[in-house]
């Protein structure tokens, strides 16, 4: 019957909201079958992170080797990727596997809590991004990786166009949260630009959003939709996972997987 699979490498989140648990979750509900690979061990709530602690990297590799050995992924993500070692291993294991790629640049925990050593976040820019299919970074994030601030749709856009045209990346989401108005996504694919809106809503229930996110544009590519329809799909599925958000914990609750089912979304269609 030709099942597609998805594999996440991530670090965990023990109250399910986000990493690990999160992708495994969309993964699940977009009908692909979900693997994992852990990099780290974060104690976490929707009140913040209390502690990490960061695997061996043989370990790191004995586990993508027994996934990648035994059933080989439709499609990949990393989501928090905190050193330079498990960055150079990622780039290796992938570096020529012509499985699609998606970036989850997660360097800031929503509770503000850094998720990435200071000296990694260069290493992401000029290792992982030319080797992705798609990078899905917020404001932030994208900041970080193109070296100016971004304040408006027109510097998001030149922000999308750096990460393609200068980074190597396949192509870029340059989400729109932070920004004023609606929540505008920039797709920027080094051909044109393709824009997602939704309205703003009003919640502080928005935990695991960016994994959440990729890990169904991860999905979706690996049943072989196009960048665009994953894209569509994903904006289509955040949304709906923001607006019926679960109200769990005592800080920044957890987005709603099975929200979408609430809304009507097709499960199949892009």
């Amino acid at each position: 019957m030709g099942v597609k699979s998805a594999l996440t490498i991530a670090g965990t989140d023990p109250s399910g909201g986000a990493g690990i648990q999160a992708d495994l979750k969309t993964f699940q509900e977009r009908e692909v079958y979900g693997m994992s690979v852990i990099t780290s061990v974060v104690a976490q709530n929707t009140l913040g992170v209390e502690q990490v602690e960061h695997l061996p990297i043989s370990f790191i590799e004995k586990q993508f080797d027994s996934v990648w050995n035994d059933i080989k992924p439709n499609a990949v993500k990393t989501g928090m990727i905190a050193t330079i070692d498990m960055m150079e291993l990622i780039a290796e294991k992938l570096k020529g596997s012509n499985v699609p790629y998606i970036i989850d640049p997660v360097m800031v925990a929503k509770s503000g809590h850094s998720l990435m050593e200071e000296e990694s976040r260069s290493v992401i820019r000029n290792m992982l991004i030319p080797l992705s299919t798609v990078v899905t970074p917020n404001v932030p994030e994208a900041e970080f990786l193109v070296g100016f601030s971004i304040n408006t749709q027109e510097d998001a856009e030149k922000a999308a166009k750096v990460i393609v045209e200068q980074l190597g990346a396949g192509a870029v989401v340059v989400k729109g949260g932070h920004l004023e108005g609606d929540a505008k996504d920039v797709l920027y694919d080094g051909r044109e630009f393709t824009y997602f809106t939704s309205e703003r809503l009003n919640t502080h229930h928005t935990h695991g959003t960016g994994c959440t996110f990729s890990a169904v544009i991860t999905a979706e590519l690996a049943k072989g939709r196009s960048v665009k329809q994953a894209v569509k799909t994903g904006k289509a599925y955040i949304t709906d996972a923001i607006r019926y958000s679960l109200e769990l914990g005592n800080g920044n609750g957890p987005t709603n997987q099975w929200g979408y089912r609430l809304q009507g979304l097709p499960n199949q269609e892009g």
